[in-house]
């Protein structure tokens, strides 16, 4: 009977932890979370929103940290749906950007759109005179041709 018992005990403690670690798996704790670009702290976007089609020109507008950008300019990219980098260009401050406070921004892209694949990326990345890689950051939005 001892035997018996033992066996239960396990058994009812192996059902346990399962079901703790399909109750954190199910709420995501541990989960690290990252900023949507709603979210962002650093860098806002205007135009165009994630998910959006676009066509060229395509007029970018937004608002960002002085310290995202580097002598009033930071890149932009724009890439197909695999990576392909089809424009690129640079934002420009729309005011003093020498400050810690959002300063708006603005930049136009002319691209061709890609013979395939109706997805692609645009990509804000912080100027990063540099080169340290622990300086990069990039807001990448998901949008379609």
């Amino acid at each position: 009977m001892a035997i018996y018992n033992k066996f239960i005990t396990l058994l009812a403690i192996g059902a346990g932890l399962t079901a703790l670690i399909g109750i954190f798996w199910f709420f995501g704790f541990g989960e690290t979370q990252i900023p949507s670009h709603e979210e962002n702290p650093l860098i806002r976007l205007d135009s165009p929103r994630a998910g959006e089609t676009i066509q060229s020109p395509l007029l970018i507008k937004g608002e960002a940290r002085g310290n995202w950008f580097f002598e009033a300019t930071f890149p932009i990219v724009l890439t197909d749906w695999d990576g392909l980098i089809i424009a690129q260009s640079y934002a420009t401050s729309d005011g003093e950007w020498m400050t810690e406070n959002f300063v708006p921004f603005y930049a136009t892209l002319e691209f061709k759109k890609p013979d395939y694949g109706g997805n692609g990326f645009l990509i804000l990345q912080k100027s990063n005179p540099s080169g340290l890689p622990e300086h990069d950051d990039a807001l990448e939005i998901p949008i379609k041709f």
